[in-house]
């Protein structure tokens, strides 16, 4: 009887049977703790990734429109322009003191090296209203060419959304690195895309059916404040249901990540053609090197047998 067959027969392991256990023990399985820890702390880093991404997506929905800047540029020489002519009923100074507001606005957007999409937009938009009411002398035609402006948007989102191609898929595709991919890719972002533009399309035809009868019946003064207290609310309106939307539909497809990738495959199997070619070049050049070698050893040391195989050629 062995040894190890008296510990068996005693009840107890041979002595260093732990140590030989840990030698042999079976690997950790995967509900362990350690497995367990890895797992959540990869889940922690995808939901704080899931969670920058969602954060930088909501910034950059509430830029494409403007922000809070683009607000405050679209309402507020509106609201200079009521307030000055409630008070004197001098069309001329009300119409110039908006437009001179504007172009303070986009030269503070200029200083601050800011976008002046949205800047450029409000002085043209304040501009004409400017030059439509000094030359008719009605100051309701200040806020014509903005209503006009609503109107045309507002046909132009309900048509896109009818023919399958919606405006805000078009305008937030590329801030959201996905192009077009969602109409051919990503049919959850279409639908999204077409029940935001639905939003947007009704709620400005909403806002222009509240305006021009005011603008046809009503005077300047009424126009202009309720002109003013339906600039920023339907926006929000606005922006909102498409966050809502495009919060339950699927993720954006990283195009240009996708793009990217195709380029670096690109390159890699490029350097790896390369590669080969050098590799193929010097086995070549160097089985060409060892048959000169070859031939001309030969030559230096049977000089007259290859005169003979010469000549009998």
């Amino acid at each position: 009887m062995t040894s190890d067959d008296k510990w068996a027969s005693n009840g107890a392991g041979p002595p260093g049977g732990a140590a030989r256990g840990a030698e042999h023990a079976p690997p950790r399985a995967e509900g362990s703790p350690d497995a367990t820890e890895a797992s959540r702390a990869a889940e922690e880093v995808d939901g704080a990734d899931a969670a920058r991404s969602k954060a930088a997506a909501d910034t950059a929905l509430l830029e494409a429109f403007g922000g809070v800047r683009g607000m405050v540029d679209t309402t507020v020489p509106g609201l200079v322009f009521v307030l000055i002519y409630t008070i004197k009923r001098d069309i001329h100074v009300a119409a110039i003191a908006a437009l001179a507001l504007t172009v303070l606005l986009a030269v503070a957007r200029l200083a601050r090296k800011e976008t002046l999409k949205h800047a450029f937009s409000g002085v043209f938009g304040v501009a004409f209203g400017a030059v439509f009411a000094m030359m008719s002398g009605d100051a309701k035609n200040f806020y014509l060419p903005g209503m006009l402006y609503t109107l045309g948007l507002a046909v132009a989102y309900v048509l896109s959304a009818i023919f399958r191609f919606p405006l805000i898929g078009v305008l937030l595709g590329p801030i959201l690195k996905e192009n077009l991919s969602w109409r051919t890719r990503n049919p959850g972002r279409l639908r999204a895309y077409t029940k935001a533009t639905w939003a947007w399309g009704l709620i400005l035809l909403g806002k222009s059916a509240i305006l021009f009868p005011l603008y046809w019946w009503g005077d300047a003064t009424q126009l202009g404040w309720v002109k003013v207290a339906l600039g920023i609310p339907p926006f929000l309106l606005c922006v909102y249901l498409t966050w809502i939307f495009l919060a339950k539909a699927p993720p954006p497809i990283d195009v240009i990540a996708e793009m990217e990738a195709e380029e670096a495959e690109r390159e890699r199997a490029e350097r790896e053609r390369e590669a080969e070619r050098a590799v193929t070049d010097a086995v070549a050049e160097s089985v060409a090197r060892q048959t000169t070698d070859a031939v001309l050893e030969r030559l230096a040391t049977d000089p007259d047998r290859a005169r003979r195989d010469g000549s009998a050629r």
